[in-house]
């Protein structure tokens, strides 16, 4: 019996367990017991989260305020707590969503409406932290990625309803990097399943910039870079990319399977430096100058602006604005937008925290050339940033694709997600 088959297996054998009586057990034991195909004893009447009311109003009243190219309206889709990245299910009306708290979110449509029509946690009765990371393989298995774990859920868009899921671990818990590297600074991780059929992770590093002593060995685990493991069992663990700060959004293309990324900014520099920067991995090894360049920008930091420029750096495809915090991004695979956005990326801009006027706050879309790289950009949505107050109304996240031709828009701040649909002009 092969690895998927099995996992397979634990679902319907789970099934029968969740009928028989069990003992409860503690959140630090949760995962070895479900993999025993045992059950927590939590209410399997998971609460719901409301999507109507005064919160969902008030998010409604804000959407007035965001700009869109002639055509486009954008809508809210259900209210999620805390939403980070985004993983529409392949073979039913929901999506899973990560955040940087302890939960993820499953988030269904119903009735196949333009909205959500149920959200809830998903596998309440296992303790993460950090879920940022949720994306699919090829058959439909559900992988999450924490800050320092990564587990695998079959079938997880037929078995999320009750408390207990079956779960297998991809890298247990304090094996993605060492634990004396984990902090609350560069945790959240995002994630893609390759053709290759192969699991690819971003791993930020918890340093503004690394310092020297830390270099070999944040190279030799792909910290500050990209890795990529079987989705089911860990194995095969290879990096993929360096010299990359934190990275907290990925996408291939699907015409030439090109693997993309946005990567977080340097702070303390000054408001306009390093540029923000959209950036394409062709091949495994490809290093992208981080710590000693930023943007088109020198890192001062520990004098690595004294050493020459590593011989070996592949630039950036595209720059952003400085410090608008470049988050997720997709390619749009739909057919329902205007010719000019087909094959092409949106981005989620998350907004700057250390900036004297502010920034981001926005979605943006990035053409491409004939050849596969990076052509031009511009604001695609934007408002969410009250210019006036310089307050936040929003602050987009991730951008996802739904079957119908739409995109969804994750908000982490108003705890939200929208729908942008093209209705005509």
């Amino acid at each position: 019996m092969n690895k998927k088959c099995s996992i397979a297996k634990e679902v319907v054998l789970l099934g029968l367990a969740l009928a028989m009586p069990g003992m409860a057990f503690s959140q630090e034991s949760a995962i070895s017991k479900l993999k025993e195909m045992r059950v927590s004893g939590m209410d399997p009447d998971i609460p719901l989260i409301a999507q109507t009311g005064k919160n969902a109003d008030a998010i409604r009243e804000n959407l007035k305020n965001v700009t869109l190219p002639p055509g486009f309206k954008i809508d809210l889709y259900a209210i999620v707590p805390d939403a980070r990245h985004m993983a529409v299910a392949p073979s039913t009306n929901m999506l899973f969503v990560g955040t940087r708290k302890a939960a993820v979110w499953a988030v269904t449509n119903r009735n196949s409406g333009d909205a959500a029509t149920e959200v809830k946690q998903f596998a309440p009765s296992l303790k993460f932290t950090q879920p940022n990371g949720v994306c699919w393989t090829k058959d439909g298995f559900l992988v999450i990625v924490e800050h320092n774990r990564i587990l695998n859920f079959p079938a997880a868009e037929f078995f999320y309803e009750g408390a207990d899921v079956a779960v297998g671990e991809v890298v247990p818990q304090g094996k993605l990097i060492p634990v004396e590297d984990e902090s609350y600074n560069h945790g959240a991780r995002t994630c893609r399943v390759g053709k290759d059929g192969m699991l690819y992770v971003t791993l930020g590093q918890k340093f503004n910039v690394p310092p020297r002593e830390k270099l070999a060995e944040y190279s030799r685990l792909g910290i500050g870079g990209i890795v990529r493991m079987d989705p089911f069992n860990g194995s095969k663990r290879e990096v993929y990319a360096t010299g990359i700060r934190n990275s907290v959004g990925i996408d291939f293309n699907p015409k030439n399977n090109d693997l993309w990324f946005t990567d977080n900014q340097t702070d303390g520099m000054g408001d306009d430096i390093p540029l923000g920067e959209l950036k394409r991995v062709t091949k495994k090894g490809q290093f992208f100058g981080y710590p000693w360049i930023k943007g088109k920008t020198r890192i001062t930091e520990f004098d690595y602006d004294k050493d020459p420029l590593p011989a070996n750096i592949t630039s950036a495809e595209i720059y952003m604005d400085a410090h608008a915090a470049d988050l997720g991004l997709a390619f749009y695979t739909g057919d329902k937008f205007p010719q000019k956005y087909r094959g092409g990326i949106f981005s989620a801009q998350h907004g700057s925290w250390n900036r004297t006027n502010p920034v981001g706050a926005r979605i943006m879309f990035t053409s491409l050339k004939a050849n596969g790289s990076g052509d031009k950009t511009e604001v695609f949505a934007e408002g969410w940033l009250d210019k006036k107050t310089r307050q936040y109304r929003g602050r987009p996240v991730d951008v996802a694709n739904l079957p119908d031709g739409s995109i969804l828009v994750s908000d982490d701040f108003a705890g939200a997600i929208y729908r942008i649909s093209y209705v005509g002009i």
